[in-house]
C-alpha cells in the first residue's frame, strides 16, 4: 500500500491544506480536553499532518508501511515512528490525543476490523483522553464506476494518476494507475486499494463499544465527516 507512491505521495496530495485540517482537529481536542499535551497519529503516512500537530504537541506516529514511514522521518526528526498495524497495535503507553485521519480506517475493511481499530486507539487513550477519527465514504454515498483523475506538475517530476472505483458490497475498491515522469524516463505503476465502507451507525457503535462517549460532525475537512470519542476521566 502506497510502496511505489510514497516519495510523491506529498505532491500527489499537495492540494490538501493539512495546516488548517491539524488545527480544526487540535481546537476540538483541547475544547474537551484543554491540558492535552500528547499525541499518537495512526495511520501517519509520510507525517503531513503529524508536523503541524508537533507544533502543539508531544507527538508520536504509527503506519503500516515502511515507505511512507521512511519520508515521514525525513521531515519529523527526533519524533518516534512505529511500524504496526491499527487493528493489532500496542505501544504500552496511553496519549491525551489520538487520531487517524485521511480516510485510514477505511483499509480495516470490515466491521470486525472497524471494532478492533477503534479498541486499539481508546486503549491508548489517557483517562480523559480524545481519538479523532475522519472516516471513508458510507455505503450510500459511494460511486460505483467513479473516475478519478490527478495531474501534478513539478519542477523536477510530473504525475498523472486514474482511476476507476469499484463496489462490491460494503467493500470498495480501486486500482490506481500512475505515470511518474523525470529526467531518467517515465515510470508506470499501479496500487490497489480496498477499503470497507461503513455506516454513520456503524461508526458510533464501535466507539462506544470501545468504551468512548462519541459525537459526529457530518461534514469534517473533506465533507466525509468526523468521529470525536472521548475517555471517561
Amino acid at each position: 500500500m502506497y510502496a511505489r507512491s510514497a516519495r510523491y505521495y506529498d505532491a500527489i496530495y499537495s492540494f490538501k491544506d493539512y495546516a488548517a485540517e491539524a488545527a480544526a482537529v487540535s481546537a476540538r481536542i483541547l475544547a474537551h480536553r484543554p491540558d492535552a499535551a500528547t499525541l499518537l497519529d495512526v495511520a501517519c503516512g509520510t507525517g503531513a499532518h503529524l508536523v503541524h500537530f508537533a507544533r502543539e504537541y508531544r507527538v508520536e506516529g504509527i503506519d503500516l508501511s515502511e515507505e511512507q514511514l521512511a519520508v515521514a522521518r525525513t521531515r519529523l526528526p527526533g519524533v518516534e515512528l512505529h511500524l504496526g498495524d491499527m487493528t493489532t497495535f500496542d505501544l504500552g503507553k496511553t496519549f491525551d490525543a489520538v487520531t487517524c485521519m485521511f480516510s485510514s480506517i477505511g483499509y480495516v475493511g470490515t466491521l470486525e476490523g472497524l471494532d478492533a481499530a477503534v479498541g486499539r486507539m481508546a486503549a491508548h487513550l489517557a483517562p480523559g483522553g480524545v481519538l479523532v477519527v475522519e472516516p471513508w465514504l458510507q455505503p450510500d454515498a459511494f460511486e460505483d464506476g467513479h473516475l478519478s483523475t490527478l495531474f501534478v506538475e513539478e519542477p523536477d517530476i510530473a504525475v498523472a494518476r486514474m482511476s476507476t472505483s469499484h463496489k462490491d458490497g460494503r467493500r470498495s475498491w480501486f486500482d490506481m494507475e500512475h505515470l511518474v515522469g523525470s529526467a531518467h524516463g517515465v515510470d508506470h505503476f499501479v496500487e490497489h486499494h480496498e477499503l470497507g465502507l461503513f455506516t454513520v451507525e456503524e461508526h458510533l457503535a464501535g466507539f462506544e463499544r470501545a468504551g468512548l462517549r462519541v459525537e459526529h460532525d457530518p461534514e469534517g475537512p473533506m465533507g466525509r465527516g468526523l468521529y470525536v470519542g472521548v475517555a471517561s476521566s
